[in-house]
């Protein structure tokens, strides 16, 4: 595939477009005081809900979604969007019950909220583990997918789309933080959909001919009936990855409350809303455009199984389905990829600055005295956004070093990423939720949930290997709160620790936030009764 001087200029138009937009928003206006911590990290806490909702989607969808779950979406089938519907149901629970508890006690980050609730040990632990997963993990796998499909599409080296790619989402958010990210967003997920869609309707076209779109979705569920089942049964050769009904009532929703609502990379959007009112309409939002994303991101990959059959990895479909696009619209779509690819660059660049300087720099470097001769205090907080800039910088350049390393040999680099995360996940979601609607919770219990979390899942991986790893997470899940809760009755606390005010909290939610939810659900149910 080659880019067209028309693609080029398209694309060299989005980047200097994108990036002048960032700096515009990052400026300073006259007279004002130089950034602090909340204006870097939170955006000053003014997000609106727009922001907030494409925020969330487009730190989110990235190569991770586009080329790994396409990828997933030409191997297992329509099953692999349960990742996304599900997470529609997850992201309004987030919305009714998690944030008024976080914008009430007004938490930046996880790790504080940790800290608050338990004791300083714990915060400390999962700061270091966020902050490995999200360069080792999560960073890595963004920019790596990405880059196979730049060099899909442009054909250029993969190191060199690898070392762009992180370069210029580092430069894209380094002098804005969270603003540049979030402002910018409304643009990149408005391109994401509309090249998504144009991707899919080229691709059904090319499948039914003359007959257009209608005629290659008939074509494409007759002669394909085996990836159009949301529900997998035993025999099904992908029933380890999507195991039956679990990913409706059983671990995928321990995967997907953890991720939307204790993931800083993500849930750092809503803790920036102006309001807890902005941050509900922001999830909601983010909800409808989640029962959007299979028809941009996994069916272009079902309709590479009859237009390229023959691929040497399944991760390659998405790349090999622009090919279809003529010239113009490919360089239209490839700014679409590079776009949720940057973003979401940026946002893990963002969270991962913000955890190292708020929860790790700053505990271990207290302010200097003032009137020993330290710095002042808006000294201090310009030191360290200065911290989170340079933390930013050695995140991206870490991930670019160990991207190959790590993930080059993956054939489906999203299920490995699920099924990695997936050790940890139960255990964080334990203490969160323990931490959360359980008083009685301490800093031993939760400890002790973490720790059995990867403990347990490492064994039934080894020992159970025939167990899909969804119904491992759920079991691990189950396993970790038992214990949590056992530690928590056995071990003395001290109740002095927990600094977190839920006795007041309201977890009403404002009639568009609940016809919206019955919308959600309401879609949910049809899309369900009809590719069961």
């Amino acid at each position: 595939m080659e880019l067209s001087t028309w693609d080029i200029v398209i694309v060299v138009l989005y980047g200097i477009a994108i990036f002048g937009l960032a700096q515009y928003v990052s400026r300073d206006k006259p007279g004002a005081a130089p950034k602090d911590t909340t204006d870097y990290f939170l955006a000053s806490k003014n997000l609106p809900w727009w922001a907030i909702g494409a925020s969330l989607i487009a730190a989110n969808i990235s190569a991770e979604q586009i080329v790994g779950m396409s990828g997933s979406g030409y191997a297992i089938g329509l099953a692999i969007a349960s990742y996304e519907w599900m997470a529609a149901a997850t992201l309004l629970i987030v919305g009714k019950y998690f944030l008024p508890i976080f914008l009430k006690n007004e938490i930046y980050t996880m790790p504080q909220f940790l800290e608050r609730r338990y004791g300083p040990s714990i915060r400390t632990l999962m700061a270091v583990f966020w902050l490995v997963l999200y360069v080792f993990v999560n960073l890595t796998s963004i920019i790596w997918l990405g880059s196979i499909a730049v060099t899909k599409v442009a054909g250029i080296d993969q190191t060199l789309a690898l070392v762009g790619l992180g370069s210029f989402a580092l430069l894209y958010q380094l002098r804005g933080g969270l603003k540049a990210v979030a402002l910018t967003d409304i643009v990149q997920v408005a391109l994401l959909v509309m090249g998504g869609l144009i991707i899919a309707a080229l691709t059904l076209g090319e499948i039914g001919g003359q007959g257009g779109i209608i005629a290659g979705w008939q074509r494409l569920t007759t002669e394909l009936p085996g990836h159009f089942h949301m529900i997998l049964k035993p025999d099904n050769p992908h029933y380890m990855d999507l195991p039956g009904l679990s990913v409706l009532i059983g671990g995928m929703w321990i995967a997907n409350l953890s991720y939307w609502g204790f993931n800083q990379y993500i849930i750092q959007r809503a803790l920036a809303a102006k309001s807890l009112d902005e941050a509900q309409k922001g999830v909601l939002f983010a909800a409808f455009l989640k029962l959007l994303m299979p028809v941009i991101i996994v069916l272009p990959g079902i309709a590479a199984v009859l237009l390229a059959p023959d691929l040497a990895k399944p991760d390659e479909a998405y790349p090999s389905m622009m090919r279809l696009l003529p010239t113009g619209l490919l360089g239209l779509v490839f700014a679409a990829l590079i776009a949720a690819i940057i973003a979401s660059t940026a946002s893990k660049i963002n969270s991962i600055a913000t955890i190292f300087t708020l929860d790790v720099f700053a505990k271990f470097r207290p302010a200097p005295n003032r009137a020993a001769g330290g710095a002042s205090p808006a000294g201090q907080e310009r030191h360290l956004v200065l911290v989170g800039r340079i933390a930013a910088t050695v995140s991206i350049l870490l991930a670019i070093i160990t991207a190959r390393p790590l993930l080059g040999q993956s054939e489906q680099a999203f299920q490995f990423i699920q099924e990695f995360t997936g050790f940890f996940t139960p255990g964080i979601t334990v203490i969160f939720l323990l931490g959360l609607f359980w008083k009685r919770t301490n800093e031993a219990g939760a400890i002790a949930a973490a720790i059995a979390s990867v403990l347990l899942s490492w064994a039934f991986k080894v020992w159970w290997s025939d167990l899909p790893f969804i119904d491992r997470m759920g079991l691990v899940f189950i396993l970790s709160l038992l214990l949590g809760v056992a530690t928590s009755l056995l071990v003395r606390g001290d109740k002095t620790r927990d600094t977190i005010d839920t006795g007041d909290v309201s977890y009403a939610t404002g009639t568009g936030f609940n016809i919206g939810a019955v919308g959600v659900v309401l879609a949910l149910v049809a899309l369900y009764a009809t590719w069961w």
